[in-house]
């Protein structure tokens, strides 16, 4: 095969030619290798032996491959062939056939045996082959069912090298190509072609474009209803999870639709077409429409379920035996032994929480809500008579009678700080299983009392499956910051319980001594308020203001941070935010040029690329999911402690500690971290940080609101420091974002059912 300008100019201006002579590592699951190539051919100068590395089918050793992709220099490795795209050379030669047959693909296939095929078939054989076994059975020693063994294997490993090629002339990449090609095999173009929209759901990095552009290039009508059923499943999806919509109104869904696919869509898909589409939908169960509300299956569910549930604690009987004197007087006991005195709404908040089935607890930074969740442990210890002392259950059956729980590790961690006692995620609360969770309706966790915090964060589905779990009996508490961001995830909980006025709810809005001294606190409650304090600019104790634009962003921040690290305080105690990943005053790119000032590249220092990552021993990393196999949460950082870029098979890669955990990585759980020395304001929810550094610029425009920037605010602990352009602060606090999600959660809990 000749490299042609054309080929280089659709696959990437570099190439080189060769045999693949030794695997150095390769990943099953991704399809990411090393390899060495003895190289024939190549657009560069090249050594006659090179690296390449790359996402791609396993090759064989002795055959010829085309790799298309640019060189790179590795800080430890030097020279490497990053390929974008592999091709394998189909064999012609008597000799190219013979290795290809003898190199270990094929089971029971030696040279020998491989020599026998060739001198009986000819350069014909591979094509004899699959086209009929029974060619084989000629030769002397190969049966039947040998035979049919090699042309299936022959059959599929020429399946799957063809849907390589056919995958990468939709534009998509090698890395992608492969998750599709493992996910579907040898079948790979037949489900493809047959439905494209099915990559959508079951492939992570397709979208509808993509998917539709594969559907148009196989012949796919503009106006087929496959094609209008598959949009309308996309736009519902993309609105729950980007805008935080739990439904859409049909004349909602229509116009995104259109917007969707563009060009004429009310002309080819008709009023009735598009009835009969949304018909199908809630026929096969995927949709469901209630009053002109159409929702994905699972968020009604989600929603339906946390309503049934939130009217069945509100309709429970839990009165206290106490009078409101014996409530009073159990506090006073509590101001005494702690040495505090509670203001007036705090006592209503502890009595409120004991006297009520549900309870909404809410209040800004600095208004005791901690005080009054410590205060409510310990009047339920006395009330009660129960002992709360962890230490007293310890190789003890009985279970521990309050539950504190966080939607978070960092949240949950500084809940337990706070207060002394055990504190966990919601999800270990659960027993989250990586597909489902331990308790449910059906096996309801244990306790007597349920604080969550930083409720905020709730979204309607995670609310559903708390809910759903809480034992007959328990009392539940919510506690949160109702002018935080709202939940990654769709609906607006906490915002719409609280318009549930048959839910009691006690909001603390008096900022106590002990926090009247911060400027930060100050300034959170005057952003809340939708305004700027007149001593923005100036320098305070715990607060600075740093005027800059966005290409002098990134100069100020390295200044910034590098300076505290100098000053003795650790990457965990600085904390940069931002709202946005991509761009030049994005996350992504904080991150790079913290790393190279932090932690550059270090020969005695190992590391290891994943994408456009390089994780390096000592590197800050952020844990992005739930861990399916260690205790370890979406929101957690910890630090590597430990690089293996030589591990091979199910070996892990990487160990990181978070705390006092050590979790092990392998090369295919590299997508559930990043680097954390930057993150985005939304991943930073339920943490707190001693100094925070927050980019305020006119770039972030689309992003700025006055819930994100207050949010990011009260990450800070004790110094803050906002970088940027004034104006852009002033505007950013104007729009408010969240308010008007799509949510009938209040409507469902208060109507009659």
């Amino acid at each position: 095969m000749t490299v042609s300008q054309t080929q280089l100019e659709l696959f990437g201006d570099c190439f080189v030619k060769g045999t693949f002579s030794q695997e150095i590592f390769y990943n099953e699951e991704n399809g990411y290798g090393v390899f060495l190539m003895r190289v024939n051919e190549s657009s560069e100068e090249a050594d006659p032996e090179i690296t390449v590395v790359g996402n791609m089918l396993r090759p064989h050793e002795e055959e010829m491959y085309v790799c298309y992709g640019e060189w790179r220099e590795h800080p430890r490795f030097g020279r490497q062939f990053h390929a974008h795209r592999v091709e394998r050379e189909t064999p012609k030669t008597r000799e190219a056939i013979i290795r290809y047959l003898s190199g270990g693909l094929f089971e029971g296939v030696g040279k020998k045996t491989a020599e026998k095929i060739v001198d009986h078939l000819g350069t014909d054989a591979l094509v004899m082959i699959s086209r009929n076994p029974d060619v084989l059975t000629r030769i002397k020693g190969i049966s039947k069912a040998k035979a049919e063994k090699i042309a299936d294997r022959l059959r599929e490993n020429h399946a799957l090298e063809e849907a390589m090629v056919f995958l990468y002339g939709f534009g998509i990449g090698p890395a992608l190509a492969m998750r599709i090609i493992q996910l579907y095999k040898h079948e790979t173009i037949d489900l493809v072609k047959e439905n494209p929209y099915r990559l959508i759901d079951e492939v992570e990095g397709i979208g509808f474009r993509r998917a539709d552009e594969i559907a148009r290039a196989q012949g796919m009508a503009e106006n087929a209803p496959e094609r209008y059923r598959a949009a309308v499943m996309y736009v519902l999806k993309e609105s729950a999870m980007s805008e935080g919509h739990v439904f859409l109104r049909r004349d909602e869904l229509n116009t995104r639709v259109n917007e969707l696919l563009g060009g004429n869509a009310e002309e080819w898909f008709d009023e009735d077409v598009r009835s009969d589409c949304l018909q199908l939908l809630i026929d096969e169960d995927r949709v469901v429409e209630e009053e002109d509300c159409y929702y994905l299956r699972s968020l009604y569910f989600a929603e339906y379920g946390l309503a049934k549930r939130t009217k069945e604690l509100l309709e429970s009987d839990m009165e206290v035996p106490f009078s409101v004197g014996e409530l009073y007087g159990v506090i006073g006991e509590i101001e005494e032994e702690l040495g505090v005195s509670y203001a007036d709404r705090q006592r209503e908040a502890m009595i409120t929480a004991l006297s009520s089935p549900l309870m909404i607890l809410t209040g800004g930074p600095g208004t005791g809500k901690t005080t009054v969740i410590k205060g409510i442990c310990r009047m339920y210890s006395k009330l009660f008579e129960v002992s709360i002392d962890p230490k007293d259950y310890e190789g003890s059956d009985r279970p521990y009678p309050i539950r504190l729980a966080a939607p978070t590790g960092r949240a949950a961690k500084r809940m337990s700080e706070a207060t002394g006692l055990p504190a966990m995620t919601i999800h270990r609360l659960l027993g989250w299983k990586g597909e489902g969770f331990e308790h449910h309706s059906q096996n309801p966790f244990s306790g007597e009392l349920l604080i969550v915090d930083e409720a905020s964060m709730l979204d309607v589905w995670l609310a559903n499956q708390l809910f759903r779990a809480v034992p007959a009996g328990m009392r539940v508490i919510l506690v949160g910051d109702r002018d935080q961001l709202p939940s990654v995830g769709p609906g607006q909980v906490l915002h719409h319980l609280l318009a549930v006025e048959a839910i009691p709810r006690v909001e603390l809005n008096e900022i106590f001594r002990q926090a009247e001294g911060s400027s930060i606190i100050r300034l959170a409650h005057e952003l809340k308020r939708g305004k700027l304090p007149e001593d923005l600019t100036d320098p305070q104790p715990d607060r600075r203001f740093f005027e800059c634009h966005r290409d002098q962003a990134v100069s100020v921040i390295l200044q910034t941070v590098t300076g505290a690290i100098r000053r003795g305080y650790t990457l965990f105690d600085v904390q940069v935010l931002a709202p946005i990943y991509k761009g030049p005053a994005g996350v992504d790119r904080f991150n790079r040029e913290l790393q190279q000032a932090l932690n550059p590249p270090d020969p005695q220092k190992k590391e290891i690329t994943w994408g456009e990552s390089v994780f390096r021993l000592g590197d800050k990393v952020l844990q992005l999911v739930n861990h399916t196999e260690h205790p370890v949460y979406n929101g957690d950082m910890g630090v590597i402690i430990s690089v293996d870029d030589e591990a091979t098979g199910d070996r892990p890669v990487l160990w990181v500690r978070f705390d006092r955990l050590e979790v092990p990585y392998k090369r295919s759980q590299l997508g559930q971290i990043s680097l954390a020395y930057a993150c985005s304001v939304h991943k930073s929810q339920g943490s707190e940080f001693p100094i925070v550094v927050f980019p305020v610029l006119h770039a972030y425009r689309r992003m700025l609101a006055r819930n994100l920037i207050y949010t990011a605010v009260t990450r800070s602990k004790s110094y803050l420091i906002l970088c940027g352009e004034k104006e852009a602060l002033a505007e950013g606090i104007r729009v408010v974002q969240g308010e008007t999600r799509n949510s009938r959660l209040k409507l469902l809990i208060e109507e009659e059912w």
